[in-house]
């Protein structure tokens, strides 16, 4: 029997006595209509303008059919839609409204292909001669622009920034450049380092899993406090972080350069020994009750040979019905100004959305999609994915507010936003979306666009 599908008439179930028929003639039909929204947020920013300028170009500019931002916008808003392979711009490249997204003025003409859009990834000066190679990432370039465009979401100097660091496993399972197996995640993977400030990505780097969590933290701390006191030299900076980045380097050089943390540290039995009698009250006390007990308690604390000095620790004495879980944090923060109680539940335990964040990028926009041979070549695949992460956010800062969609994950603003579907028709002066009339977020969409108006005002701050 034939296994072969026909594209011609297709025949369906009849809906009574009608027949019920198609065929793959609709003409220049999208499915994405909703990255037009996506667009606007990028031209607002000047996004991919300011990208393309963190590489190079070797390419010989009389031949150059698709202008490098344009690959670049090709690549993101690509991700944005929910295409994270570069074989799906096979088809995605002959979809007029991409093109249109991606700033084309013919938006019938195709866009690049997957073999060179996959340029962007595999340059390096020593092969810039290869014509497949031609285009060079500056990657302290690319990192640099992430702080920047945090920056520039504000019109006046913050009262104070949160910088959240996290370290996450990526799962690989081929034979990739940097492949070590980590025993705590049981895998192979990479070990990312990111680092957030609300809900904006600064720092997405990727690391080999053969090292300390920790590694390379303070060298991004670094580069981030310069180039944020380039801009406010006063300005109030706090790290906030897990135990993994309980390191007394990191500590020393916050102290020393006026920068505040509360970071988690591992539980020990010297300091289950200071708060043993707060375990026992909280023991008896949800014995009592039946439900979890907290009692938080400031001690002084320095390790026997790791830490230079002693600093304030905050434990929590914490008995939940059946076992006890002691927490402790440490930090600068005065107790005079922030009691034990404020510093782990009002500011510590708020670390744990910057997981949440990681998990959007992970799951919704396809950070470990870092399957290429070489390391380089992933770490531009997880800034792509991180860039398409910074349009997600700032469509929610700048168009969402106050809509159904403000606090949505990036999947939920994909299905509900983004796959909109459209008839495209193109003339000599104008490009047309003949969107679908039973759309159910019409009233949302049509708000967004009026707050990406050019003339609209911005929203301040995160």
């Amino acid at each position: 029997m034939s296994t072969e599908c026909s594209t011609g008439k297709l025949e369906f179930q009849p809906l009574g006595a009608r027949r019920l028929e198609g065929r793959f003639d609709g003409g220049h039909i999208t499915s994405d209509a909703g990255l037009v929204l996506a667009r606007e947020v990028a031209r607002q920013m000047g996004l991919f303008k300011k990208l393309a300028g963190c590489f190079v170009d070797h390419r010989n500019a009389s031949f150059v059919k698709h202008q490098l931002d344009e690959l670049l916008a090709q690549r993101v808003l690509g991700i944005v839609a929910g295409y994270e392979d570069l074989n799906d711009h096979d088809r995605l490249r002959k979809d007029p409204l991409v093109a249109a997204a991606v700033g084309k003025t013919d938006v019938l003409a195709p866009l690049a292909s997957p073999s060179t859009l996959n340029r962007l990834e595999h340059g390096t000066e020593s092969a810039a001669s290869d014509r497949y190679r031609r285009i060079v990432c500056t990657e302290e370039d690319v990192a640099n622009l992430l702080v920047d465009l945090a920056i520039e979401r504000f019109d006046k100097q913050p009262e104070e920034i949160w910088l959240d660091f996290d370290a996450t496993d990526d799962v690989i399972h081929g034979k990739q450049e940097g492949r070590f197996f980590h025993g705590y995640y049981g895998a192979y993977c990479y070990l990312p380092l990111y680092v957030f400030w609300g809900d904006f990505p600064l720092v997405a780097r990727l690391r080999t899993a053969n090292q300390d969590g920790a590694a390379g933290a303070l060298e991004e701390l670094k580069r981030i406090v310069d180039r944020i006191r380039l801009r406010w030299p006063d300005v109030s900076i706090r790290v906030r972080a897990d135990s993994g980045f309980a390191r007394d380097a990191l500590f020393d050089w916050c102290e020393n350069n006026g920068v505040d943390y509360v970071i988690g540290m591992a539980k020990n039995k010297r300091l289950q020994a200071m708060i043993e009698d707060e375990l026992v009250a909280a023991k008896d006390q949800t014995k009592t009750t039946g439900k979890p007990t907290r009692i938080f308690k400031d001690l002084e604390y320095r390790t026997r040979k790791s830490w230079s000095r002693s600093r304030r620790v905050v434990a929590k004495a914490e008995q939940l019905v059946g076992k006890a879980n002691p927490r402790f944090v440490v930090t600068t923060l005065g107790a005079e100004q922030f009691d034990a109680r404020v510093v782990y539940e009002e500011l510590y335990s708020i670390r744990g959305d910057m997981e949440n964040r990681i998990k959007e990028q992970q799951l919704g926009l396809f950070a470990d999609r870092t399957s290429a041979a070489t390391m380089r070549a992933n770490q531009i695949r997880l800034w792509f994915s991180t860039f398409a992460y910074v349009v997600i956010t700032e469509l929610r800062r700048r168009a969402l507010q106050g809509t159904e969609l403000a606090q949505a994950q990036a999947w939920t603003i994909r299905v509900r936003l983004i796959k909109l579907g459209a008839v495209v028709k193109q003339s000599v002066r104008r490009v047309y979306l003949s969107m679908s009339t039973s759309f159910p977020m019409a009233s949302v969409f049509a708000t967004a666009l009026k707050r990406l108006r050019p003339d609209a005002p911005l929203p301040t701050g995160a």
